[in-house]
């Protein structure tokens, strides 16, 4: 099943979505479906069904969930940790070794109030000079850590930023609009199989492509449950929380994001997510 949110009479409201329609879930955001499906101890798939109106409509997707919170993880692809101790210039290969190692780097993203959804706004820092896309694929968290669905990320970092000093990450990471997510929720009944996906994404300036990248999920080093598993040692994360699992495209400094620039990252069988960048201050 293929859920998200969208507006119906100016109220963000869950839905399911049918091809190019739309059948809103009334009076429910999607974090309220969560937790409610989670009290009736039925799955989610089946409570939307349920609720969901008979009515198919025309409306957009918005972002598809306001997460009470955003957790990424980082050095899950081969190029990601190579490229990363190449920008430090570390003897040592820290990110190498996080890569090679058991335990996985984690880092608080941010709540819903630095998400946004398709053909919003993404940021770039007015501070940062090399803010680059990160597309990432996403999990959905019910309680517990259980995966109720995938959607896609994009992780936009100021790699400027965390190249000066890797204790600088949190304000790399976590600043206004810093992370989209979209366009829609894929439940795993309809996803089987997450390390089978083929992920691109392009950059465009003035109607022109100055970036385009891909990678195939299958280039994961971890498994998604392990990252989930070490997410919450000792971190019992509230149910609707999103879980970005990694970047394997590399944007490079020549590509940086500008005002203007639009980011398209697709996955066939989720979608399409396009922002266009803005600098925040």
């Amino acid at each position: 099943m293929r859920l998200g949110q969208v507006k119906l009479d100016g109220v963000v409201t869950a839905a399911i979505f049918e091809e190019d329609l739309a059948r809103p879930i009334p009076g429910h955001k999607m974090v309220d479906l969560i937790r409610r499906s989670e009290a009736e101890s039925v799955s989610l798939a089946q409570l939307a069904g349920r609720m969901a109106s008979h009515h198919p409509e025309p409306l957009a997707a918005v972002v598809p969930i306001h997460p009470p919170e955003v957790w990424a993880s980082g050095c899950t692809y081969e190029r990601s940790a190579s490229f990363r101790d190449g920008e430090h210039g570390t003897r040592e290969g820290m990110y190498a070794y996080v890569y090679r190692e058991p335990r996985p780097e984690i880092f608080f993203k941010g709540t819903a109030r630095v998400c946004v959804g398709p053909g919003q706004t993404i940021g770039i820092r007015s501070d940062s000079k090399f803010t680059a896309p990160e597309p990432e694929l996403a999990v959905v968290l019910g309680s517990k850590g259980r995966i109720l669905g995938y959607t896609l990320a994009n992780d936009v970092s100021a790699w400027d930023i965390e190249r000066e000093n890797a204790l600088y990450l949190p304000q790399s990471k976590v600043y206004t609009a810093c992370c989209a997510l979209g366009p829609v929720i894929v439940t795993g009944d309809e996803l089987t199989d997450p390390y089978a996906l083929d992920m691109t994404c392009t950059i465009t300036r003035a109607g022109q492509t100055i970036f385009s990248g891909a990678v195939s999920t299958s280039k994961l080093h971890r498994k998604i449950e392990t990252i989930v598993e070490y997410l919450l040692r000792a971190n019992q994360v509230p149910a609707g929380s999103v879980l970005c699992t990694g970047t394997g495209i590399i944007v490079t400094e020549e590509a940086a994001l500008a005002a203007g620039d639009i980011v398209t990252i697709r996955v066939a069988g989720i979608g399409e997510l396009s922002n266009v960048a803005a600098i925040v201050e």
